[in-house]
Formats: structure tokens, sequence, C-alpha cells
């Protein structure tokens, strides 16, 4: 299933960013911005590794939570809550697939508190045009694998990420404009009850 890699995961950025040319925006700065906001919900569009695409709604709530609810035909939905990430499969009747949070490198940007100047999570960090690229890592399990964090500048923005997860996949999402702070139930980001609402309980 293509939302697999969404979590676990070239470069579609260049035609969706700002033109021009900006200096590259400090980690500081950047981490300073992802603790300025506890909830946020954008448009996304998903670049997989086969080159196929996909649509949907993105919501986040730090920590910890985030929900990826795919468009039709797919239908499909990624979502993390209580430390879990849990894959439902449009096309099965089937309990969702599930593994810790911890284990994916969007987890890096999910906690309480993002500091990217902590030792050995950051491993790249350049500018190109009008974007800032970050690349982070789990300093005590960089086997987890990586992501890459592409924000614009005046002010700051996430514009998109790629991940590349454990198996070397790469899965790419770029976001449209984040709405910050907007209200967002706990339901949409509890596994259980989204598992009772679907009767797929085992």
């Amino acid at each position: 299933m293509k939302a697999l890699h969404l979590i676990l995961a070239p470069a579609f950025w260049a035609a969706t960013l700002l033109p021009g040319w900006a200096e590259k925006i400090p980690l500081d700065q950047i981490s300073g911005y992802l603790n300025s906001f506890t909830t946020a919900q954008a448009a996304f569009t998903q670049i997989n590794a086969d080159g196929s695409t996909s649509t949907g709604q993105l919501y986040i709530k730090r920590p910890g939570r985030v929900r990826f609810e795919y468009d039709a035909p797919d239908d499909s939905l990624v979502m993390a809550g209580g430390g879990q990430v849990a894959i439902f499969d449009a096309k099965s009747n089937q309990p969702p697939e599930q593994y810790p949070l911890k284990r994916t490198p969007l987890n890096l940007i999910l906690e309480s508190e993002v500091d990217l100047a902590r030792a050995e999570m950051v491993v790249g960090h350049s500018s190109e045009g009008a974007a800032t690229t970050v690349v982070a890592q789990d300093p005590e399990h960089p086997e987890y694998g990586t992501i890459s964090l592409v924000f614009t500048g005046a002010p700051v923005q996430l514009r998109q990420w790629i991940i590349t997860g454990e198996d070397g996949a790469q899965t790419t999402v770029v976001l449209g404009d984040m709405a910050l702070g907007v209200d967002l139930s706990p339901r949409l980001f509890n596994i259980v009850l989204e598992v009772q609402a679907r009767g797929l309980n085992d």
C-alpha cells in the first residue's frame, strides 16, 4: 500500500517553492518555528518512490499525534497517537498495521520540544534558492532513517519533507499553506476509537 511509506520513508519541491534566493535559515530559528505551534492543518500531495501521487488532508497535534486522510479513490488513513502509528487500508477489513511512532523519522518534529541543535541529530543543513533543507535523524537510532525538512523564510514555513525509511524507500510530502493553532478534536488521533468506528476489532 502506498500509504505504508508515508511515515516510514525526487525532489518535487523545486516547482512549489517561492522564487528567488535567501540566506540559510539558522537551526535555532527553525526549532523555534516548530515549537511555536501545537496544532496545524494543511492539504498535502504525496509523491511515492514509484512516481505515483495522492492527495489528502494532514492534521498535526504535538506532541506525538498526526493524521493523514487520503482523498478518494484511495480513502486510506495513517494516524499516530498514544505512541503508535496505525495504517488503515481502505481496501481491507482487517485491523490496522501498527508500529511504534519512535521508529519513524517523523517523530523528530512531533516531539514536545524540538531541538535541532541536539548532538548528531542534524546530518545536513543547506540552502538552495528560497529553500533551506535540514536533514535529521534520531541520534540514538540512525538506522530508523532520516527526514529531510524543507523550509522557506520571511516568515519561516515548513513546505515539505522527504522521509527515507529503514528500507531505503523515499516518500515526499508537499504541503499547502499550513493553518496553525487550529482546534482539533482528540478523536482524530485515537486509534482505538477509529478501529471501533470502522468495525475492525479482532
